[in-house]
């Protein structure tokens, strides 16, 4: 399962993202992780999610970085049953929606063949989601 949360910036995505994270950590049985770049989330985040700041790892920004991210982090833990990502664009360092489109859908095949969940923010105006990405709303 993938689900995307967009809107403009300011629009109030960070604050439900707080809000789904800690649910999902009072709730589920396995891990849940939150990957921003930088220190936003860090002190209204609980304790128990693990919160990565992507900038501390010298790799390059791209979505197929961010989707081996992905994958090795899973690899090193199956117990992972959702991951959040904020601020899609920012941590992938692109707003191409091709890209993005293409990155949401192995998203949620990866999702599929493991049962983790992925809720993603974009941070652009809901008018210019593509179809590909208007699928994963929430």
């Amino acid at each position: 399962m993938v689900k995307v949360i967009m809107g403009k910036r300011g629009s109030g995505k960070t604050k439900q993202v707080i809000d789904l994270v800690n649910t999902a950590v009072n709730e589920e049985a396995g891990n849940v992780v939150c990957i921003e770049k930088g220190q936003n989330l860090r002190f209204n985040i609980k304790y128990s999610a693990k919160l990565i700041d992507i900038s501390e790892y010298p790799m390059e920004l791209s979505y197929e970085s961010m989707f081996s991210f992905i994958c090795g982090l899973y690899s090193g833990n199956y117990d992972i049953t959702h991951v959040f990502i904020d601020s899609l664009y920012k941590i992938t360092g692109a707003d191409d929606d091709a890209k993005a489109d293409e990155f949401l859908d192995r998203l949620a095949k990866f999702a599929e063949e493991t049962g983790v969940k992925f809720t993603l923010t974009i941070s652009d105006d809901i008018e210019n989601a593509t179809d590909g990405i208007r699928k994963y709303f929430i």
